[in-house]
């Protein structure tokens, strides 16, 4: 029996999670174990985890759901989807649950977690990875998808292709639309690129994507973050695509008009935002690499408090 628990049941755990619960609902060979607290918690175990898209409602049950480290027991793997700025505490948290075997694939916005992961658990065979979708908590134990676009990237340099390709095997059979790719340090950073500008950009002009799009001064400030991130990522030696700009802005713009970034829905709920992992972290990897980046400075200065 392979265990499986989903730290972070937000957007991003919630739906790809919920994914999983639903495929292996009762199996045999595979558990999923919702890592959860309080009103979260409470509503999945009464209700189970209700995942809501623009046609469908599904209602998903896992083998478990628990913040009780104990109750957990170990993990095969473990998939880590909470804010970047939870990364050491939560994980910290559950170490009992990982054992040397464990493997774990963080989901996050930001691209230092795989590091910042490692330190914590040097044994370990810690993934990267990616997602796109837009999704978000509706209510405790509702999880709202917006639009048609889901996808998961992940990889490794380290890990066995037989271990990646186990992983790959049960995501697809959850009808996960996941790629195992030999690049991911460059996915990882291209889904970086994105979410790093429209992150900085919605919190910085408080707009969403249809009003960036629309109104001229907006989108030279979001093209203008995407030139400095991309100095960057080239000073880094990352191999990116030479149009990365472009189909970044092509990205946006088949983006449904009415979302916006996780962040900006934080700044305006009142919570922590991952100002300092999204828009910070350009600015401190720039100077580490001698690059200017005159806007994300301006805007970390804003942003983070």
């Amino acid at each position: 029996m392979k265990r499986i628990g989903i730290l972070g049941l937000g957007g991003v755990g919630g739906y790809f999670g919920g994914l999983l619960a639903k495929a292996y609902f009762k199996s045999d060979e595979i558990e999923i174990i919702f890592i959860a607290r309080g009103e979260s918690q409470k509503a999945i175990k009464e209700n189970g985890l209700k995942i809501v898209t623009d046609d469908t409602e599904t209602i998903v049950h896992p083998s478990l759901v628990s913040n009780n480290p104990d109750e957990i027991g170990k993990l095969d793997y473990l998939i880590c989807a909470t804010k970047t700025y939870d990364i050491e505490e939560s994980l910290t948290f559950f170490k009992d649950c990982i054992k040397k075997e464990t493997i774990i694939l963080p989901l996050y916005n930001g691209v230092d977690a795989q590091e910042r992961i490692q330190k914590l658990f040097p044994e370990n065979e810690v993934l990267q990875g990616c997602v796109y979708i837009i999704s978000m908590i509706f209510s405790p134990g509702t999880i709202r998808k917006i639009g048609f676009y889901e996808k998961l990237f992940f990889g490794s340099k380290t890990t066995t292709d037989s271990q990646l390709e186990e992983l790959q095997n049960i995501l697809q059979k959850a009808k996960i639309e996941s790629y195992l790719v030999k690049n991911i340090e460059e996915t990882v950073w291209e889904k970086f690129i994105f979410i790093s500008a429209l992150a900085t950009a919605t919190s910085y002009l408080n707009q969403n994507i249809g009003e960036i799009l629309k109104n001229t001064d907006s989108k030279v400030v979001y093209i203008e973050l995407l030139h400095e991130i991309e100095d960057v990522a080239l000073a880094k030696g990352l191999k990116l695509p030479k149009d990365i700009v472009t189909q970044t802005i092509i990205k946006l713009e088949k983006s449904p008009k009415e979302a916006t970034s996780s962040m900006h829905r934080d700044l305006l709920a009142g919570k922590n935002t991952e100002a300092i992992s999204l828009t910070q972290f350009v600015v401190n990897e720039g100077k580490k690499y001698g690059v200017k980046t005159p806007l994300y400075e301006k805007i970390a200065n804003v942003l983070v408090k």
